[in-house]
């Protein structure tokens, strides 16, 4: 039975699937491509990422489709309930990228709050004949101990990112539609651990009290944060989106940057990719990254395990029939 991993796998997501009998094969093929080589080369499962689309066409033209693999958490380039409805099975691997996808969230809190997205641009350039006037320039920055954290969406990746909130010291306020409470465990490297409770919040008080806020929500029909939102928040207030483009209004963000009522924005996602708009990314308050939240190692072998578990598991007794 024949796997196509359109947008990569992980070695050791391969090497489980192939001791399980199955074929992977990894070549990347083009979008418009997709259908014609599924149906030429008799696949069963398709896995993606967030290149790979796979709507109504796609799933039409391809009877032979079994299953639909996602690698990683959204789902919004798959049309999932018409999948089913085909009777295609849809898997994801939600948990296997949370971590990565927080500790990105903070690599951007740290750049915004130190100013190092700027730095980074200006040392190269300026830092041998004007080193005093860069550090007179930086020398402004604050400390992410003691703020407020205001986490919008409390899944798995916005519970990651309160631990590592709540190891810095920083005081943690959520808000999710889906979630009324948690307790939130949080790991010290020599085992011990503290549980901390957090109880969720309408998303209006999170913006008027959060000094950072940052975002993990699927992909909304609308805005979440627009004109109205940014004028709720506190005056100077950090923003970071690392989980869909178009969750923020980016003319009204870059109108509050250059006004003063936001200090930073850190952004791994855009409303428009691949091509984010030019204002975006020259502005020299916002931390940028190229949609790699969940793009390290540690991730990837994870997603991959998780994937070929899920396929095993459904596939393997018609292998083994």
């Amino acid at each position: 039975m024949k796997i196509l991993a359109n947008d990569g796998i992980s070695t050791s997501g391969i090497l489980l699937l192939e001791e399980s009998g199955f074929e992977v094969i990894t070549t990347k093929i083009a979008q418009e491509q997709v259908a014609n080589f599924i149906n030429d080369n008799q696949v069963s499962v398709l896995l993606v990422r967030s290149a790979t689309k796979v709507h109504k066409d796609v799933i039409d033209r391809c009877p032979g489709l079994k299953i639909i693999g996602r690698g990683g958490v959204g789902m919004d380039n798959i049309d999932v309930e018409y999948a089913i409805s085909k009777g295609i099975q849809v898997i994801n691997t939600p948990a296997s990228s949370a971590e990565s996808v927080a500790e990105l969230v903070f690599a951007h809190l740290f750049s915004g709050v130190r100013f190092l997205q700027d730095s980074n641009r200006n040392m190269p350039l300026e830092g041998d004949l004007n080193f005093e006037g860069l550090k007179k320039s930086y020398a402004g920055g604050i400390e992410l101990r003691g703020k407020t954290l205001g986490i919008i969406g409390f899944g798995r990746i916005g519970k990651a990112v309160a631990r590592m909130a709540l190891g810095l010291g920083m005081r943690v306020i959520a808000s999710d539609k889906h979630v009324g409470n948690a307790e939130i465990k949080v790991d010290f490297y020599n085992g011990q651990f503290i549980n901390v409770d957090i109880v969720t919040e309408p998303v209006e008080d999170i913006l008027k009290h959060a000094d950072f806020i940052t975002l993990h929500v699927p992909a909304q029909e609308n805005y979440m944060i627009g004109e109205a939102e940014i004028d709720a928040m506190k005056d100077g207030v950090g923003i970071i989106n690392c989980a869909r483009g178009g969750l923020i209004n980016e003319v009204a963000l870059i109108n509050a940057l250059e006004g003063g009522k936001v200090a930073f924005a850190g952004l791994d996602v855009f409303e428009e990719e691949p091509t984010p708009a030019v204002q975006v990314l020259m502005h020299p308050q916002i931390s940028l990254s190229p949609h790699i939240g969940a793009s390290t190692v540690e991730a990837q072998d994870r997603i991959g395990k998780e994937l070929a578990e899920q396929i095993i598991s459904i596939l393997k007794p018609e292998i083994a029939g």
